[in-house]
Parts: C-alpha cells; structure tokens; sequence
C-alpha cells in the first residue's frame, strides 16, 4: 500500500484515537507508555508511532512547531484514519494565576496562526470538542500528579519571539482573557470542525511572557518536565475514554 507523503504512514494505518504534539522526541516519551508499539512512520519533524493504551488502539504523532506544520500532520492523519485527535504540548501562561507546570485545557483558540485565514473564513471559530474537553477535565482530576488545572481560551499565534517592529500583541490577548499563547490549536481544531472529527487539547505552562521578572525562556526545568509527564498520561487517559 502506497505511504503518505509526509507521515509516510500507510492509508488505513492509523487508529481512529490519536495524540499529537510539536516534539518528536516526546512523541517517543509518550510512545514507550503503549503496548505492542511500533514505529509507522518518520520523515523530517514528524514521526508515528501506533500501538494500544489500555487496550485501545491508538497512535502518538509529532507535527513540529507552528500551524502550517500541524496541519499537514493534521490532515494526513485524517486521509490515514484518524477521528479523535488530542495535542499534548506546551504554552506560554498569559494570566498570572497560572504558574508554570499548570495545565491548561484548550476549549478554544483565536486564530493569529497563519494559516486557518486560508481554510475558513475570519469570523469561524476555532472550537474544541466538548466531550474532548470534559474527558480532559475529568483525566486532570483523577490524576494526582498535577499542579492547577485551568480550562479556557488559549491564543494559537504563528510568532514565537516578538519582533522589534510591531512588538507583541500578548498584553492585548491576555487583557481579553487569553488564557495562555501556543502555536498549533487552532489549526486542530478548525481542521477538526472541517472534518467532523473530535478534538482537544492539553497543555504545560512553561513560563508567562508577560510576568515581571520571568527573565530568560527555559522550558528543560524540571518543574515543566514533571508537568509534561503528567500531561501525557492525562492526554492518553482522555484519548481513550470517549
């Protein structure tokens, strides 16, 4: 059977439960918690991994960073199988109630990501699945491995570090309620929407660009490692409770 061109998994390889995120190798962090696991596919930034947790089938896929990137992962998923896909990543807090190594459950993105303005018009909106939403909710709970737990609006933006021109838009976004900033949800959730597939998301707080003093981005602490473990069981539990 012919592979997909970028994924280079099979068509009809991929189970209809799937959990993404931005990191290859974490992506092989949350594989080594599946049974029966096997390597499907592995080109540039992405690669796949299929297998069973608790007795599901499911697959774990990395997408690299940025929109334009998740999305052809996205969408070469779905042409594979995929109908209930879960990112597990990590954000940048814009609240200050929200410390790092706090989860933040997705239930919508604003879409400054660059890409879904060429799918869908400006006023779609870009929405979790609720029952994924509930599931997350509801994993986060029972785990007792997590620090808070927030759900709500997250800012998906195609910029990572603020240009000397225009600035950042962040104090805006966080003055409306955004929760926290990433780079990948809306494209998710709006190809999800497109597609009439289920979609969520779980994410880390590794840092607030907006807290005074936070000074230099460091994501490798083990404050946001810790989290991020939790983060994949919680994602996986999820995965396989709708």
């Amino acid at each position: 059977m012919e592979r997909l061109p970028v994924l280079r998994v099979e068509a009809g390889e991929v189970p209809e439960r799937v959990l993404v995120m931005g990191d290859p190798r974490r992506a092989e962090l949350a594989a080594e918690r599946l049974d029966e696991c096997r390597e499907a596919g592995r080109f540039r930034e992405y690669v796949t991994f299929v297998g069973e947790y608790r007795g599901v089938a499911v697959a774990v896929s990395s997408h690299g960073v940025g929109a334009p990137g998740a999305a052809v992962c996205i969408d070469e998923l779905l042409q594979a199988g995929a109908r209930r896909i879960i990112r597990a990543g990590t954000c940048g807090g814009l609240q200050p109630w929200i410390d790092d190594g706090d989860l933040v459950i997705a239930a919508a993105a604003i879409r400054e990501d660059g890409v879904t303005r060429q799918l869908v018009p400006d006023t779609f909106p870009a929405a979790a699945s609720w029952s994924v939403v509930a599931d997350l909710q509801q994993a986060a709970a029972s785990a007792s491995d997590v620090r808070g737990v927030h759900t709500g609006i997250v800012l998906t933006h195609a910029l990572f570090y603020p240009g000397d021109v225009l600035g950042s838009d962040l104090e805006l976004w966080s003055k409306a309620g955004a929760a926290a900033v990433e780079m990948e949800c809306a494209a998710l959730f709006v190809l999800g929407a497109l597609h009439s597939i289920q979609t969520g998301a779980v994410l880390v707080s590794d840092g607030n660009p907006l807290r005074p003093g936070q000074g230099g981005y460091d994501p490798h602490r083990s404050v946001v490692h810790d989290a991020v473990e939790a983060m994949i069981g919680i994602a996986l539990d999820a995965l396989v409770a709708g």
